[in-house]
This record gives C-alpha cells, structure tokens and sequence, in this order.
C-alpha cells in the first residue's frame, strides 16, 4: 500500500473541499494517485459539499447539553434545509458534538467574519507588539503577526478549533463531512455558553 503524506492530503482538500479523514481515505483507496481520489469523493458527494453553502438552512433544531453536574451549560441553534434532515440521528449527534465542543473549548465567536474589527485590531497590536519586544525585525514582524494571528482563530473560532473528539479535523471538517454525509447544507447559527460564577 502507498505511503499517503501530509502533502497530498493537503493537496486534495485544496481540490475538493473534503474533509482530512475523507481525503485520507480516498488516497488509501486510490494507492497515493490524487487525481483519482479527487474521483473518488465527487463519486461520494465529498466534494459537492462545497457547493451547497450558498443554499438557505431554515430548519433544524436547538440543542443543549449541561457538564460537571451543571457547573457548564450550552444552548446551539444548528440550521439545515428541510426538517426531515434535522429529524435524523446523524443530524442531532452533530448538534450534540458540537455542544460538547462550546462546552470544552469555550469559542468566543463562530467564525472569523464574526470578529468585530476593533476586537482583531486590538489583538493584532498586541501580537505586534509582542514581535517587537523579542527583537523581531520589522520586515518580518507582519509575518509573525500573521503567523500568530491563526493561533488566536484557533481559540476563539468554533471553526477553526480543533475538534475535541477528533484533534486531526477543525470544526469546520466536521461540518463539511455532515453536510456531504447528509446532502443538505448546514449552518451554525448561533451558540451561548453559561460557567456558573462567570460574569
């Protein structure tokens, strides 16, 4: 069997949009040849996934989820097209993950469009800042800002991070793995995380 690298991989996400375990296993299947695991996910509906982000997700459901014998509680609107989707056991166990995720890793916002620009300015300054402080040179420290920049997307983006279940995919994989699974496009709407004593 063909040794797959992080390379190919990469190479197959850019192409298709799929998902890292997808791509993994259409490079398995297609002994390391990219071009043909890019035929393999379309044959699956992988890579159409892409294309139903633009369609309008007005069903699904709210779901909730309370940890630590109620020290941490979360409420999730998730949205998909029709509610026979939202009806499915695939559908609301990712509703539930993703509660598990709010609860664990504690985003601030769901999105990087959802950052206000004053809030990314000021952590821009700061990281800036911080380069300049450890002697970075200047034409190098917008690099480094940008570089630590995804760091912070990371922590407070529900996409960006890193699913607690499965560290090797971000939210967003988990996200475009349900939509190619079920057909439908489908959004996060909105979340809200209460820790009891937190203002």
């Amino acid at each position: 069997m063909a040794e797959i690298n992080a390379r190919q991989v990469k190479e197959l996400r850019e192409a298709t949009g799929a998902g890292v375990m997808d791509c993994k296993e259409a490079l398995k299947e297609s002994a390391g040849d990219v071009d043909k695991a890019a035929e393999i996910l379309r044959t699956q509906g992988l890579a159409e996934a892409q294309k139903k982000a633009g369609r309008t997700t007005e069903e699904g459901l709210v779901d909730s989820y309370i940890h630590l014998g109620g020290k941490i509680g979360v409420l999730l609107e998730i949205n998909c097209e029709t509610d026979f989707v939202a009806r499915t056991d695939d559908f609301q166990d990712l509703a539930h993950d993703i509660c598990l995720q709010v609860a664990a890793a504690d985003p601030t916002y769901i999105d990087r469009e959802d950052i206000p620009d004053d809030v990314l300015d000021q952590e821009k300054g700061i990281l800036r800042e911080q380069a300049k402080q450890e002697g970075k040179p200047d034409h190098i420290v917008e690099k480094i800002v940008e570089g630590r920049l995804e760091k912070y997307y990371s922590q407070v983006c529900l996409l960006d991070q890193a699913y607690v279940r499965d560290p090797d995919m971000t939210i967003d994989e988990l996200l475009k793995d349900a939509i190619a699974t079920l057909g439908e496009n489908i959004q996060i709407r909105r979340f809200v995380r209460f820790a009891v004593g937190e203002e």
